[in-house]
């Protein structure tokens, strides 16, 4: 990065807000798992919409290349720069407004964390719809760019189904401000919905109105335990369509015997394979619980919990899952996308195909059951030996009609597989967008499909 670069950065935004400390920039190129690795050039932190628009005219005057950091909690290279860029962090976009309690809202800054959303919604008694192990770290506008799901995806949707309206600053520091007042608003093109997904390729999200929903005043909460996979698939074919239901999700208990081991988290039921289930609603739901589950071929009586201690305890099963994963180094991920009925072949053929390339690999399967959303975690220093595993395992995705990515974006380590579940025509297309908003692709350039 030239001397002239840096100084007009620093006009920009500050000088103590341009930061070119080597050991800074080598903790922001590298991803939340610790598996990749880049090299950036300086770290600049605007401080409104204004600075990040003056940014990247800089930038794309200069040639520079840009790679957006939100929370950095990306598990594909999502905010890793590969060009000796500019790394743009949003962590300074971090305002959080006042609750609009009748249309239900709030605008926040893109840089807020989901926790931060999550408390001033708490406070006003409604609640944000996308729930993250890491609410306390990612942003709303990292969420945005890659649709993020999460606990409460099968009730509230993804972030696509929160995103009211954005303020983005477009690759030639023009500024789009899409806010709307009304409940429905057709005019035009959906340029919101063209943002969000799109993985900071087409622009920088800086601000976002984000639809808020009323707090359910009684909740149930139960983990069931079942022998076979195919029971789980079963029964969540059943409760991802029950009135009230507002969370299901699997867990392996090959990940249960590692929590209980490491952080004194046992499974509370018997069973190889456990789903928990929430329902919420204004009234008592437990009867409906039973109902739902009645009949479900279940190892055991399933572990309830009505009151939110007990809840809490529960849910503690699942979410301890992400703090074991890495033990024993980083794991190897994937973000599987299936369809239900065939998350028990790939189940079954991925630990084979795992045993088979890597012996000593635990696979460890967990998420989302209900939109078929799941995460494959290999055990055991499988990362060492990912170039075995990874292209046989994308096939075997594939033929199971699976998708590259489901809630953690394709970054840069999935691009290669993006014509998996993306036509050419399609993948053509996306480009023509990209050179339309970018022509120089200066912009997260490694991101999705990559340079042209």
């Amino acid at each position: 990065m030239t001397a002239s670069i840096r100084q007009s950065l620093a006009a920009a935004v500050g000088s103590r807000h341009v930061i070119t400390d080597p050991d800074v920039l080598a903790s922001r190129s590298v991803d939340h798992t610790g598996r990749y690795r880049g090299r950036a050039g300086m770290l600049v932190r605007p401080g409104s919409a204004g600075e990040v628009a003056e940014v990247l005219r800089i930038c794309c005057d200069a040639g520079a290349h840009v790679t957006i950091q939100g929370g950095r909690t990306s598990l594909v290279g999502g905010t890793v720069p590969l060009h000796d860029d500019v790394l743009l962090s949003t962590e300074r976009l971090c305002a959080v407004g006042d609750v609009d309690t009748v249309e239900r809202r709030i605008q926040v800054g893109a840089g807020a964390t989901l926790a931060a959303v999550q408390r001033s919604a708490a406070a006003a008694n409604l609640l944000f719809g996308v729930d993250l192990g890491a609410r306390d770290t990612a942003t709303v506008g990292g969420m945005a760019a890659t649709n993020a799901g999460g606990l409460r995806t099968v009730r509230y949707g993804n972030m696509s189904e929160q995103v009211l309206g954005l303020d983005v600053v477009l690759p030639d520091g023009s500024v789009l401000h899409r806010h709307s007042r009304v409940r429905r608003d057709n005019t035009g093109y959906n340029l919101s919905a063209l943002f969000v997904g799109a993985e900071g390729t087409l622009g920088v999200i800086t601000a976002l109105d984000l639809r808020l929903h009323p707090t359910p005043s009684h909740r149930v909460t139960a983990v069931c335990g079942f022998a076979d996979l195919e029971a789980v698939v079963e029964m969540a074919r059943v409760l991802r369509d029950v009135d009230g239901i507002a969370a299901l999700e699997l867990i392996d208990a090959r990940a249960t015997a590692l929590t209980a081991t490491h952080l004194d988290v046992p499974a509370p039921v018997r069973g190889d394979w456990l789903l928990l289930v929430e329902l919420a609603s204004d009234h008592d739901q437990f009867q409906r619980l039973a109902e739902a589950i009645r009949g479900a071929r279940m190892c055991d009586e399933p572990a309830v919990g009505t009151d939110p201690a007990a809840q809490q305890r529960l849910w503690r099963v699942r979410e301890s899952v992400s703090e074991v994963l890495g033990v024993d180094g980083p794991p190897l991920k994937f973000d599987v996308s299936l369809p239900l009925a065939a998350i028990s072949d790939f189940a079954r053929d991925a630990a084979a195909l795992i045993h088979a390339r890597i012996p000593e690999g635990l696979p460890v399967l967990f998420g989302h059951i209900g939109e078929g959303n799941l995460h494959l975690n290999v055990l055991g220093g499988a990362l060492e030996r990912e170039d075995e595993l990874v292209g046989a395992m994308m096939d075997l995705i594939a033929a199971c009609g699976g998708n590259v990515s489901s809630e953690h974006g394709v970054g840069t380590r999935k691009r290669a597989y993006l014509g998996m579940t993306r036509e050419p025509a399609d993948i053509a297309a996306m480009r023509l967008v990209k050179a339309a908003f970018d022509p120089t692709g200066y912009l997260n350039a490694a991101v999705l499909f990559g340079p042209s």
